[in-house]
């Protein structure tokens, strides 16, 4: 790994015995897509561990991890914020968001343009949330074998970062997180300036 890398450990589907050997290899940032499962698993396992949801998350949802939860990954609509603000006031807390952006070909991916991103941030709603902070950006590259496109996409997650941190973060050293890559193409993601990558199969074998 890189210094500046973060290695997410992609604990969806595992077994806390399967968690419990990469916790004590020293891994302390585990990443769930479901909600309940993870909230099991945050009571089963130890509490200096850092949760990452990364997977979609519903804003009907969010009131089960707003307790805990140290970042959660894929931000991708205005309505979803306010919900997470709400439940971290409730619980105390400041929850570090990333925004999610649009960057694969394919249809199916979840997440904002720059021009969407940008009206979030600039939008009146935006400044009330007090209990959110936005810790960076997350994306995820088409499923291709073709190198040179999710490079391309990488490439366009960073720039939308610098955007973002030159016009709405400047002197913020908190929004600092660019989550990119996984078990396929982390070394791309690495080389493109990722901050956090979400492996899974490379640390716990493939299901």
């Amino acid at each position: 790994m890189g210094e500046n890398v973060t290695l997410v450990a992609v604990s969806k589907t595992k077994p806390i015995s399967m968690l419990q050997e990469a916790y004590d290899a020293g891994q302390r940032v585990f990443g769930e897509n479901k909600v309940q499962e993870m909230v099991e698993k945050y009571e089963q396992m130890p509490k200096d561990i850092k949760w990452h949801m990364i997977g979609h998350l519903q804003s009907n949802k969010v009131k089960y991890i707003a307790p805990f939860v140290d970042l959660i990954h894929g931000v991708d609509s205005l309505k979803l914020l306010e919900e997470i603000n709400k439940q971290a006031k409730k619980n105390h807390r400041i929850i570090s968001c990333l925004l999610q952006f649009h960057i694969a070909q394919e249809e199916t991916k979840f997440g904002l343009s720059l021009e969407e991103a940008e009206s979030l941030l600039s939008g009146e709603a935006f400044p009330a949330l007090q209990n959110i902070q936005i810790a960076g950006v997350m994306g995820m590259a088409t499923f291709t074998d073709d190198t040179e496109q999710v490079r391309k996409e990488f490439k366009s997650l960073k720039s939308h970062f610098e955007v973002l941190k030159s016009k709405y973060f400047p002197l913020q050293n908190t929004f600092i997180e660019i989550s990119m890559g996984m078990s396929d193409d982390y070394q791309i993601a690495m080389e493109e300036g990722s901050t956090l990558i979400r492996v899974g199969s490379k640390i716990f074998g493939s299901r």
